[in-house]
């Protein structure tokens, strides 16, 4: 039943498909069907055109009139109401009814106008027109409500205002909606009068749309026409909108119903998004137009809405002008069809209407890209055989001769399909293989939602099933479909299979991500036939939507296995084997999958093989093909096991790698290699084996040979090796020895890998062979090896021993046996020690170095330390042997403090000195006391020198002459022992000192007049009268005595001038005594008053280029070479010395300053007086005077310097004039060189001249006039080159290589030497070892790189040629920089991917565009390096660190990267190791991933009495709390039934729960609130615990049973139950009813309680808080609580009785307990 009607309130949102009926029906069936809605939809249906909701009050204000008025009352019943009416014609789509009809809806109007005034029903009559309304794909926001205007008045004359109602639009992919209308049409009372005001007066509402994100519904009043006047209004979400402002004679007056009312109908129209104005519409219904082509129609290319339906149009050529076109109405024409490819044109068409026709066919009809909306409904179509329609949403072809659905379109967008009144309905399950057809996208068929029955029975057919129904498969049952399916293929393939074969199946395996999907293509081989070459399957995978369309190439996917990816999900593969025979390819056969399923997340190993040859030593390696089946690929467990014979696998310990060595202990074993593959999100598969053969051993070899030991005579050596191969054998060992004389070896012993050197063996080389010999006795190569010379024995000592009393100062010796060497010829080396045990000479401290003696005298030192000998035995020719070590056997003993001697010895005389000495034994030595005594006799007491106290010396003193002296020591031990004292007096008496002198000098000046006196220092008893004599010394060394001179002191004379003076003096003691005469060192010379200058002065002119002196006069004895200094003081100040000679020649550097004399008196001894100086005046310059000018010879392009001599003071700026003339001219022209001939030309003005090009071959001449600082002249002086200027040679300069730009090289460089002719250029290439290589071809001046230059650097080389063809020198440019191609460049780095955790992010480098680059990239890019970098605080964008082993240009983002920001770093690297400059791209801080829960399941077996745990991998930042629930599901239903209070993440399983799989739906909830999508998880049915199944079973077998049972007769909730309050009860179960009874007494019978039958309402309910409590439940009135023992027996009645109660129950018993029958 189709409900057309508008409840108010609601969103008056028509059904698509309602089209169809509009057009395909006649007004009697409208009406019988619209005539069965309740009175509640009936009253409802009146009110229409109320306005609802916020626009109730303006339109009540404005219009009520309006609202109150038989409009809407006629428009709506006479549409609604009409029943039992005849079909109308084709042509008449608003024709005539019969007078029955008529009549009929008067009736109808007359009643809904008895109810116009009634209010409008409540909101909860319009529920049923709610569950009526369309799916919506997805809701569009609604458009604000816009003021409703009126552009025309309508006359007085009654005319019918249909109203328009737009529906809500369904949202496409298009830009535009399609949407509904219904218009109510009518006629009007006089169709003249209609006609004549159609095209005066227009009535138009319109409302407009909010914005571009919210659909747009226009709607605006079309033109009237002779049949139907309309006016249309628009709809918003929740409310009608209607815009009728009509003249007030019209709002009171009632219409009465016509013929041309009556038949009113709903037209609905589709909405589209524009605002249809008068220049893109254009409305000619019932203009009987034949041709689109015809004049006067006025069709244009802005055209967007064309109604030309009622018309008599044949053919649609003319349509291709409309390419703008959206909405295009033919129905009701002519047409036949074929002959629709003009709409090709119609590119932006998205409503096309063609019902009513005469169409038998839609083949014709091209694909429209836009096409949304396509109507064919009453045509006489067989199929709907068309192009496929890429956008197509509803699709009405009902009333046609539609039998067969072959040839159905490709329609992947199609929502609504109608094929009502055609033949095909007859096909049993029509809707299920229209599902098949169209796919997911189907909503509605024949106006109603899908039934889920045929949902359920759609998906058991095979995936090919929709190409066969389109190829013309019969539909038939589902289980009868893949047998009836696979005939239908064959059939069509059967005449194109290779010849001998016949195809036994062709299927696809289910897909799974990232899972083996293969394809099962099997050709068998005829037998009556044979064939020579076997048939060859070549394979191609594609990829395409659910329609089973559009299907694309996968590349590289041509084997029998293809592994779906996780972008495959959801989607078919479809896989074509085309069959090859003897080089003949075959048509194709195919095969189409079921939709790729998502992976369980749980990675499993598809092959596991070993690759490696199985010999000891040799590495092999496993290699596992994992399916990761949704999984992020990680790293997996890799492990090794050794299988010996008829044994176990065992672990090899360490060997966890894909790779192992083979080892010795592999031999003869098998390896199992196993894998468990392992995802990143920890997710573990199933481990494989992979059984190797067994392990051969290697042939034996040896490698590492060598001997050890010392080459010496006596010593034994041993011959070893590595031995590899297996158990080593009986191994064969060869001892040789080499001859002297020829060289070779022979062999000495064999069998044994030891040899003792012998005497023989000395001085030759011995050889060692070593033959490999394996367990099982095969002979590997032999390996030998050459030992050095052997060595004669060295000298050795044996049985050494220490002699002697080991006390202080007592004598030892050591001994020994001596062998190769000789007893006096070896030494001996004492040592002390602190151990009586030898640990090394590092602990012995010496004693003594290593002599032939071998006595030791113990010193003091070594007292409670033991001694130690190291002998060392020696030839006589000094060869040494190992020494030999002996320590004593105990320590050395001290002796009691001691002297053993005491003695004085030195000089007795004063001055002299005495030292004491003594020998201390007796331990180490304490502070021993020393005293010294002066004795008058010898046998007195003496008197004690205090002074020398402690002292073993004693210098003799002046009071000592004449006494005897004596030494007294008291020995004291280091532990204050004291020793007895001991006195030794000297031989003699103490004598005086010889008399001499100590010292002697002469004191005072050695100027003439004044006195010298002696200082002397005598020793030697007491001075008498000593001599002194005094002497003067010439110069030359003559000395003479001085007459009358012999005292202390002595005073210089004249004559002393010039001479030394000096004393002798001879000391003479007391007693005459005399002593040695001493001479004092000379003074002098002597030396006379200081010399003085009296008077000085100049003597000469002050001028320069004078000689100046000087006169001066002297006094002060005999004048010596006094100094003369001349200074020139200049005018800062500063003095500057000159000369010292006696004269001075004035310079030019004196003129302007002046000169000052300094004069130091000198005294012919070199004595200096005092100095005097003198200044002159200010010296004045001479005139300015040339005095030589020369030329030098001229060379072209070198600077001429002019020699020139000048005179004058300071030289000024000169006036210099050059010239150039063609002949030498003589000196008589040169004076007046300006005014010569013209053949003397001017060529420069300054002092120093190049000549140039113009110069060459010409004479030079160059006038100069000297000029003084002040300006003034002298005379010119003129000079002439002596030869003309000589060209230079040819020659080239700064050489150097300009890069032009990329790639480009030019050669520049400065030529000289006369005009250059054709110099010759060359390139040369210069290697990074220095090679440098002349580069073919290239003699330009500019130079462009090729690939052979690149990392070398380029040369220039210029040869200079002059015109006369004279050949320069080559000269070669500075090599250049090292010529690269342009470094590789990244123009940007993008990030793909979103800063999400959970998220891949991948670095895409962006090349530039230009060529150059291009080619770089393609030739010299060698790798791409990426790293990865998280920044250090949370948010921050300054400082990151960078993440190890981050380096690929990937990364997914983790959980710690949260808040975080991600930086990846880009470097390219070229084939010459340069690196291009990092580049960066950031990201924003990462976001946390939406919430998710992962790898959701149910832990716990499956019986009613276990426990389960819900468990599974929170995604998406930090886990908040999420909600989990529990619920049960019955098996083959989708109701879930919710368990109450159970949220937690245990459950425990009751009895409730048997036949039903537990659900856990969980609800992720982030740490911030957001809640992610819910994910469920379920068990198996939860089947009974296998002891409570037993008994029940046999319990229901038996049909009658009887339980003994407590009653809880007080049911007060608050009261606590106990057993006290527990009556005893019988529990009678049979299969046909239930009772409980009392037990009977003494007193009494028994009496029944309860009793009834299983007729619903009973039922049994459980307890969860008690488990031993049950209630049974007969009906409303009769109800018992009861208590069992044990939840055991309450869970066994409680089965039982559901057991037998399961003929009332929707599912068994027998499947609620899996009980197979």
């Amino acid at each position: 039943m189709e409900d057309s009607d508008v409840q108010p309130g609601e969103d008056p949102v028509i059904k698509p498909l309602n089209l169809d009926q509009q057009f395909a029906e006649s007004p009697a069936d409208i009406a019988s069907k619209v005539a069965k809605p309740r009175k509640s939809s009936e009253e409802a249906e009146t009110k229409v055109s109320t306005p609802a909701n916020s626009t109730r009050k303006r339109s009540d204000a404005r219009n009520g009139s309006e609202l109150s008025s038989g409009f809407s009352r006629s428009t709506v019943s006479s549409s609604l109401r009409s029943s039992n009416s005849a079909a109308v014609p084709r042509r008449n789509s608003t024709g005539g009814v019969s007078e029955k009809s008529s009549a009929s809806s008067a009736r109808l109007q007359n009643n809904a106008s008895s109810i116009a005034g009634k209010k409008p029903t409540t909101p909860s009559a319009t529920e049923s027109v709610r569950r009526s309304l369309p799916e919506l794909r997805r809701s569009s926001l609604p458009s604000p409500a816009t003021k409703p205007t009126s552009r025309a008045n309508l006359s007085e004359t009654r005319k019918s205002v249909p109203v328009s109602l737009a529906g809500r639009s369904l949202s496409t992919s298009t830009a535009s909606d399609t949407s509904l209308q219904k218009t109510v049409r009518k006629s009007s009372v006089k169709q003249s009068l209609s006609a004549s005001l159609s095209l005066k007066k227009i009535t138009s509402s319109s409302l407009d749309t909010a914005s571009s994100t919210s659909r747009k519904t226009i709607s605006k009043v079309s033109s009237p026409t002779t049949r139907s006047p309309t006016v249309s209004s628009g709809l918003r979400a929740g409310s009608l909108s209607t815009s009728l402002n009509r003249s007030s004679n019209l709002s009171g007056q009632k219409k009465a119903a016509t013929p041309e009312s009556r038949d009113s109908r709903f037209i609905v129209l589709p909405q589209v998004e524009s605002k249809a104005g008068d220049d893109v519409r254009l409305d000619l219904r019932g203009h009987r137009v034949r041709s689109l082509n015809a004049s006067g129609l006025n069709l244009s290319p802005n055209l967007e809405f064309v109604y030309l339906r009622d018309n008599l149009l044949s053919t649609v050529e003319g349509v291709e002008i409309l390419t703008r076109v959206k909405v295009l109405d033919l129905s009701f024409n002519d047409f036949k069809g074929p002959g629709f490819e003009p709409l090709a044109s119609c590119k932006a068409l998205q409503q096309l209407y063609l019902a009513g026709n005469q169409i038998t066919s839609l083949a014709s009809l091209p694909e429209l890209p836009n096409l949304e909306f396509l109507s064919v409904a009453q045509n006489k179509l067989k199929s709907l055989s068309m192009a496929s329609q890429p956008r197509l949403q509803v699709l009405a072809a009902s009333k046609n001769r539609i039998s067969t659905l072959k040839g159905f379109p490709y329609l992947p967008v199609l929502e609504h399909l109608r094929v009502e009144e055609n033949p095909i309905l007859k096909m049993s399950h029509l809707e299920a293989a229209s599902i098949l057809l169209v796919g997911p996208t189907l909503k509605k068929f024949n106006d109603r939602d899908l039934s889920r029955d045929e949902l359920a029975l759609a998906k058991r057919y095979p995936a090919h099933t929709a190409l066969c129904i389109r190829d013309g498969w019969e539909f038939s049952r589902p289980d009868h479909a893949a047998d009836s399916t696979f005939r239908f293929l064959f059939e069509q393939w059967k005449d194109h299979f290779p010849p001998g074969y016949l195809l036994k199946e062709a299927s696809i395996d289910k897909p799974f991500e990232e899972d083996a999907c293969r394809c099962r293509i099997v050709f068998v081989q005829e037998s009556t036939l044979s064939t020579d070459s076997d048939i060859i399957l070549k394979y191609q995978w594609f990829l395409g939507e659910r329609t089973l369309s559009n299907f694309t190439a996968i590349p590289d996917a041509n084997g029998e296995v293809y592994w779906p990816k996780h972008e495959d999900i959801n989607k078919i593969l479809k896989v074509e084997c085309t069959p090859v025979l003897g080089g003949t390819e075959y048509p194709p056969i195919f095969a189409i999958s079921s939709p790729v399923a998502r992976g369980n997340g749980i990675p499993k190993v598809i092959n596991l093989e070993v690759h490696g040859e199985l010999v000891e030593g040799n590495v092999i390696k496993g290699h596992a093909k994992v399916a990761w089946c949704g999984g992020t690929p990680g790293k997996g467990v890799a492990s090794w096991l050794r299988r010996r014979w008829n044994s176990s696998p065992v672990v090899i310990a360490g060997a966890e790698d894909e790779e192992y060595q083979l080892t010795i202990d592999d031999i003869d074993s098998s390896l199992v290699f196993m894998y468990t593959p392992v995802t990143e999100e920890g997710a573990k598969g199933e481990p494989q084996y992979k059984y190797t053969d067994f392990v051969k051993a290697a042939p034996p070899s040896v490698n590492n040979v060598r001997i050890i030991g010392d080459a010496v005579e006596g010593n034994v050596i041993r011959g070893v090796g590595n031995y590899f191969g297996g158990r080593e054998g009986p191994s064969k060992f060869e001892w040789l020895r080499e001859n002297k004389e020829t060289g070779d070896f022979l062999i000495v012993t064999s069998g044994t890998s030891e040899y003792t050197l012998t005497k023989e063996d000395v001085g030759r080389r011995l050889a060692f062979i070593y033959i490999p010999i394996n367990f099982e006795g095969q002979e590997g190569d032999s390996v030998s090896v050459v030992f050095g010379t052997v060595r004669q024995a060295p000298p050795k000592v044996t049985n050494v021993k220490i002699i002697g009393d080991l006390r202080e100062n007592s004598k030892i010796t050591v001994t020994g046996t001596v062998t190769g060497g000789t007893e006096g010829s070896s030494r001996v080396q004492w040592f002390k020690t602190n151990s009586s045990v030898f640990n090394g000479e590092s602990e012995l401290e010496a004693m003594s170095t290593s002599k032939v003696a071998k006595a030791f005298r113990i010193p003091l030192g070594a007292v409670d330390c033991y001694i130690a000998a190291k002998y060392t035995p020696m030839t006589p020719d000094g060869e040494s042997g190992e020494p030999a070590y002996v320590i004593s056997e105990r320590a050395v003993v001290t002796l009691p403090p001691s002297l053993n001697f005491l003695s004085i010895t030195g000089d007795y005389s004063e001055g002299g000195i005495l030292t004491a000495s003594y020998g201390y034994i007796g331990g180490h030595e304490g502070k021993s006391i020393y005293n010294w005594y002066l004795h008058e006799v010898e046998n007195d007491t003496g008197i004690l020198i205090h002074e020398v106290r402690g002292l073993l010396q004693y210098r003799v003193t002046k009071d000592a002459i004449g006494k005897f002296i004596s030494f007294q020591c008291i020995p004291v031990r280091d532990d204050g022992v004291v020793g007895e004292p001991r006195t030794c007096l000297g031989q003699e008496r103490i004598r005086p000192g010889s008399p001499r002198l100590l010292a002697l000098q002469i004191v005072g000046n050695a100027v003439e007049g004044t006195i010298l006196s002696v200082e002397k220092k005598y020793w030697g008893g007491e001075e008498g009268d000593s001599v002194f004599r005094w002497f003067r010394t010439s110069p030359d060394g003559s000395q003479c005595e001085i007459n009358g001179a012999n005292g202390s002191s002595y005073m210089p004379s004249i004559d002393d001038i010039g001479f030394f003076i000096s004393i002798s003096c001879e000391p003479v003691r007391n007693d005459w005594a005399r002593g040695p005469i001493v001479l004092s060192e000379q003074i002098g010379p002597i030396v006379a008053g200081p010399p003085t200058c009296q008077s000085l002065e100049f003597l000469g002119s002050v001028m320069e280029g004078q000689r100046l002196s000087f006169i001066a006069s002297y006094i002060g004895g005999e004048r010596g070479d006094c100094l003369h200094e001349w200074f020139r003081l200049k005018t800062n100040g500063i003095k500057e010395k000159r000369s010292s000679d006696e004269f001075l020649d004035l310079t030019l550097d004196d003129v302007g300053g002046n000169v000052e004399l300094v004069y130091t008196p000198i005294r012919k001894d070199g004595v200096k007086g005092n100095p005097r100086s003198i200044i002159s005046d200010e010296i004045s310059p001479a005139d300015p005077v040339g005095l030589d000018l020369v030329i030098p010879d001229c060379h072209q392009n070198l600077e001429i310097v002019p020699q020139k001599t000048y005179f004058g003071g300071q030289e000024g700026v000169g006036e210099y004039t050059w010239y150039r003339t063609k002949t030498k001219l003589n000196r008589s022209v040169l004076g007046d060189i300006s005014s010569s001939s013209e053949d003397v030309v001017m060529c420069g003005q300054t002092f120093m001249y190049t000549p140039s090009l113009e110069d060459v071959d010409a004479y030079l001449v160059l006038q100069w006039i000297p000029t003084r600082v002040d300006g003034k002249s002298g005379k010119p002086l003129v000079a002439i080159s002596n030869s003309p200027v000589i060209p230079a040679p040819p020659v080239v300069s700064s050489v150097y290589v300009k890069k032009l730009d990329s790639g480009m090289y030019s050669g520049e460089g400065e030529y000289s030497g006369g005009y250059e002719g054709s110099s010759l250029f060359s390139w040369y290439r210069e290697t990074n070892d220095g090679t440098i290589i002349l580069i073919n071809g290239a003699n330009a001046k500019t130079y462009e790189v090729t690939d052979e230059d690149y990392n070398s650097r380029l040369l220039f080389g210029y040869t200079p040629v002059r015109s006369d063809s004279v050949v320069g020198e080559l000269r070669l440019s500075e090599p250049s920089e090292i010529v690269f191609p342009e470094l590789p460049m990244v123009e940007m780095l993008a990030l793909t991917g979103k800063a999400i955790e959970g998220d891949v992010l991948t670095a895409v480098e962006v090349i530039p565009k230009t060529e150059t680059q291009q080619c770089v990239w393609s030739k010299y890019k060698k790798d791409v390096c990426y790293q990865w970098f998280f920044s250090s605080d949370t948010g921050d964008r300054e400082s990151f660190e960078p993440l190890p082993s981050q380096r690929s240009c990937s990364f997914k983002v983790r959980f710690e990267d949260i808040g975080r920001c991600l930086k990846c770093e880009c470097i390219v690297t070229d084939m010459f190791g340069r690196s291009s400059e990092p580049i960066y791209a950031e990201t924003a801080p990462v976001l946390p991933g939406f919430p998710r829960i992962d790898r959701l399941e149910i832990e716990g077996r499956g019986f009613h009495t276990n426990l389960y745990a819900v468990r599974g991998t929170y995604f998406g930042g930090k886990e908040g709390k999420s909600k989990i629930q529990w619920l049960r599901s019955m098996v083959g239903s989708p109701d879930l039934i919710s368990i109450p209070g159970e949220t937690g993440r245990m459950y425990e399983a009751n009895v409730d729960d048997v036949g039903y799989r537990l659900v856990a739906i969980y609800t992720p909830v982030r740490e911030d609130g957001m809640e992610g999508q819910p994910t469920s998880a379920s068990t198996e049915p939860i089947a009974v615990e296998p002891d409570v199944y037993k008994e029940v079973k046999q319990k229901l077998d038996l049909g009658s049973v009887k339980f003994e049972v407590l009653c809880d007769k007080d049911r007060n909730p608050k009261k606590v139950p106990g057993e006290g309050c527990l009556e005893r009860r019988i529990l009678e179960i049979n299969r046909k009813r239930i009772k409980v009874v009392k037990p009977g007494s003494k007193t009494s019978f028994p009496t029944t309680e309860i009793r009834g039958t299983y007729a619903p309402p009973f039922h049994v309910e459980t307890f969860r808080n008690d488990q031993r409590r049950l209630r049974i439940v007969v009906d409303s009135e009769s109800e018992v609580d009861l208590v069992v023992q044990s939840r055991y027996l309450r869970d066994v009645i409680v089965l039982v009785i559901r057991g037998l109660a399961q003929r009332f129950n929707s599912t068994s018993l027998n499947s609620l307990l899996k009980i197979e029958t």
